[in-house]
């Protein structure tokens, strides 16, 4: 068994980038991710093998423990020695849970290669397909592991030829995806195959597993596993096939280094010149190339403060070394270099190009930043948007329980925002309320309890309440807006976007646009755009807004062109009709009259009669709410198919398909998040219990008309507005 070396023979080797492997374990939840990853930490000497599997040493927070999920993401390094070679496996744990995805999509853009982990008796589930779409999407290898194989000897009873029949189910469910979601390059190169090793089987809480040649190689056969599982020979099965040894010798062998890796991907996560000196250096992982750092999470730590973790793409960073942020705009000076182990962070002096490194002191630095060094600051483009799978649909209000306690409530909502990006921390303006808003229940419950725990902030905190967005339904206008002075006249028309151009953006963006350059050629490229339409594009807006420049020939337009972009999207973030954001919408610029002083034509001028004309816009289309609908997956005995299909229905859902899995049949359906609030109890009453259930965020759709009115009245009353929404005359201007 390979013994745990010290830190300093992990850096040597950190150098040597055909030892290196960045890998991730992804998973629905509790199919047993962070189980597995205790039997590499006994493996390397971490923890007392007789613990691993119970211990959950990645989950180190008490929150973690208690429910027994994953919450953050942990990273930890560890040293593997295969055939007399040693590498370098660094490691990083994921959360399962629809509620915590966006950590998940963080934490691919780090890696080169993933282990899919899929529990044997419940196959693949929801959130099993979307973490695989995510690792191809970020062009990040994965291998399959096959886990709980023990519960289809113990509890189904299985032979030998049933539990083949099994595995080779999920095998082809794997290759399925691959080859539909995957780019042409790899449709054929990522598939697995239980012969050549990239599949793996074992029980992470029996600690042991298997690859077919490691099976061959030491003259096992599937009904030997069977037969000592039968015979009680637990301890002899731990012996022969210990289950770190199939899982890295699986990793070492298929899943690829730096050099292989990054080259691959480099294209679909970075829109910089590949041929520029920084692009060449990132394509080589030169040590000695431009410092280039993706950061891809951010914890406060309450003793050393944010603390940011990132991929280094090229150079090498040093404690001292002058570093520049490109989206903060800032430069920083490197405090303190670190590789993860576990909840412990290891200070080093130096991690070179292909790795991940822990750096303490970047207080503007986000998830998605991108750091260079400051001889290369100019010029130099950031890594794409990180995509997130879902993005926050319930929102609580919060107010701490001592009024004292405001500025320190502030403080920690800020940081929450930090460390998680898919919570949203805001300020209603009309009420001054503090919102928080999160992808679910279970989300905004850790959050809450986040605030006291680790913030000591005691909140009282209002019932959840859904997000919902605003749109209309019809093309309208010119509107025009006049500036509070009188002297800039703009006229706008709207119209609803185009389902695919609002899928490039949501695609493509969830913050403002960040390099106009790389969404023309988006525009131009996939929307079938010429390149006038593309260039005539002033501003994007997050929740998939676009604002067009229709004009032709305005005097002094160029100088006040950002002021009306500053102006749509403040009009945009609070929509007239219920106060909600607004979606899906395009709006053109079709004339302006300015006036020649500049003095009369700033922001303060531009940027209210360019909200003034989109709200009498809006209001005049035909406006409506979008809801937020979840897929639904409900794993059932047959015997309760028509009590859960009944369930769904009353709840406004719809069944989408039903299939049996042997003895249990699993329900697929749409539901609206506002239906859902409460549904656990409902689904145990109607199922006694029997019910095993898990949402994710799919799509926005409008809310019946039937219902419109009631909700509008709801939302706008909550937010202290007047209950009846107003009329377009109230913004409409005449000349």
């Amino acid at each position: 068994m390979p013994k745990f070396k010290q830190t300093s023979e992990i850096l040597k080797l950190m150098h040597e980038k055909e030892r290196i492997r960045n890998i991730g374990i992804i998973a629905h939840i509790d199919h047993g991710k962070t189980t597995m990853s205790d039997s590499l930490l006994a493996m390397a000497g971490l923890m007392a093998p007789s613990r691993a599997g119970e211990t959950r040493a990645l989950d180190y927070l008490e929150e973690e423990q208690r429910r027994g999920i994953t919450i953050k993401t942990a990273n930890i390094s560890l040293l593997y020695e295969e055939d007399g070679e040693q590498y370098v496996i660094n490691l990083i744990d994921t959360p399962g849970h629809v509620d915590f995805s966006g950590k998940v999509t963080r934490a691919l853009r780090a890696l080169d290669g993933c282990i899919l982990l899929v529990d044997a008796v419940e196959e693949f589930q929801i959130m099993t397909e979307v973490r695989l779409k995510v690792a191809l999407e970020e062009r990040v290898k994965p291998v399959l592991y096959i886990n709980k194989f023990d519960r289809l000897i113990k509890e189904l009873k299985m032979d030998a030829n049933a539990v083949q029949k099994k595995l080779l189910r999920i095998i082809n469910q794997f290759n399925t995806i691959v080859q539909t979601y995957g780019i042409e390059e790899v449709r054929n190169k990522w598939t697995v195959n239980a012969a050549n090793g990239t599949v793996a089987f074992g029980s992470a809480l029996d600690r042991w597993g298997f690859t077919l040649p490691m099976l061959r190689k030491k003259g096992l056969t599937f009904s030997d596993i069977v037969n000592y599982y039968k015979e009680g020979k637990l301890e002899k099965l731990q012996e022969l096939l210990p289950l770190h040894e199939a899982i890295l010798e699986m990793v070492v062998r298929h899943l690829p280094n730096p050099l292989e890796a990054q080259p691959f991907r480099l294209p679909a996560i970075w829109r910089g010149d590949l041929d520029s000196e920084i692009g060449r250096a990132m394509m080589k992982i030169d040590d000695d190339g431009p410092l280039v750092i993706c950061i891809t999470n951010v914890i406060i730590d309450p003793q050393a403060g944010v603390i940011s973790t990132g991929r280094v793409f090229s150079g090498t960073i040093r404690k001292g070394d002058d570093i520049y942020l490109l989206m903060a705009n800032r430069q920083y000076k490197a405090q303190q270099v670190s590789i993860y182990m576990g909840q412990y962070r290891e200070i080093v002096d130096e991690i070179p190009a292909g790795n991940i490194v822990a750096l303490l002191g970047l207080d503007q630095g986000r998830a998605g930043e991108t750091i260079v060094d400051v001889e290369h600051k100019d010029g130099a483009v950031g890594f794409e948007q990180i995509k997130y799978i879902s993005e926050p649909v319930l929102t609580v209000a919060v107010e701490p329980k001592r009024p004292v306690d405001l500025p320190r409530l502030i403080d920690a909502l800020t940081k929450l925002s930090i460390q998680d990006p898919n919570l949203v921390a805001t300020i209603n303006q009309e009420t001054g309320e503090y919102l928080l808003s999160g992808m679910g229940e279970l989300h905004l419950e850790i959050a809450l309890k986040d605030l006291k725990r680790e913030h000591k902030v005691d909140v009282i905190s209002s019932e959840p309440t859904v997000v919902y967005r605003e749109t209309i339904r019809k093309a309208v206008g010119p509107f025009m807006g006049k500036s509070p002075n009188k002297h800039n006249r703009l006229w706008f028309t709207i119209k609803p976007l185009e389902q695919k151009i609002i899928d490039l953006i949501r695609e493509g963006e969830l913050s403002e646009i960040l390099s106009r350059r790389m969404r023309l050629q988006v525009l131009v490229e996939k929307a079938g755009w010429s390149s006038k339409d593309a260039r005539d594009v002033i501003a994007v807006d997050k929740n998939a807004n676009l604002l067009i420049d229709a004009t032709t020939g305005i005097q002094y337009l160029r100088e006040v062109r950002d002021h009306i972009a500053s102006g749509f999207h403040w009009a945009l973030e609070s929509g007239p009709f219920a106060g909600e954001a607004v979606r899906g919408v395009q709006i053109n610029l079709t004339d302006a009259q300015l006036h020649e002083d500049p003095v009369h034509r700033g922001p303060a001028q531009i940027m209210p009669a360019t909200r003034q004309a989109i709200y009498a816009a809006i209001l005049s289309a035909e406006p409506t709410l979008l809801e937020p609908i979840y897929k639904i997956q409900v794993r059932i005995p047959p015997e309760e198919l028509g009590n859960v299909t009944s369930l769904i229905s009353r709840k406004r859902g719809s069944v989408h398909n039903v299939e049996q899995k042997g003895p249990i049949v699993d329900v697929t359906g749409y539901l609206p998040v506002s239906e859902t609030l409460g549904l656990s109890q409902e689904m145990r009453a109607a199922t006694s219990g029997s019910a095993f259930w898990q949402s994710t965020f799919d799509h926005w759709a409008p809310v019946p008309d039937s219902l419109l009115p009631e909700i509008v009245r709801k939302v706008r009353t909550r937010k202290g507005l007047e209950p009846e929404p107003p009329s377009a005359s109230r913004y409409i201007v005449r000349e």
